[in-house]
């Protein structure tokens, strides 16, 4: 379980955006790309380096009238570091 205070960000080498051929949000990197699911793409547009592991679960829950999202979401997150895709800062 990653430090509840630490900072995720988009890891050097990738890029979060829209790509409007594929109608998803995408990771983009050198060799190729991503395509991200809505929550996916939900959980990584509040990973800025500038929240904690607290603060995008709290946008999260707020931004989709949600509760209950922190298993969810630190279970992402690990994944996510996992591939690379995210560093904490």
């Amino acid at each position: 379980m990653p430090d509840l205070h630490a900072k995720p960000a988009i890891a050097p080498g990738y890029r979060f955006q829209w790509e409007p051929v594929q109608e998803c949000h995408v990771l983009l990197y050198p060799e190729g790309m991503v395509q991200l699911n809505d929550t996916a793409a939900a959980i990584l547009g509040f990973c800025d380096g500038q929240r904690s592991v607290i603060g995008v679960i709290a946008d999260l829950e707020n931004a989709y009238e949600a509760e209950g999202l922190r298993e969810d979401v630190v279970s992402f997150l690990h994944e996510a570091l996992e591939r690379g895709w995210i560093r904490y800062v």
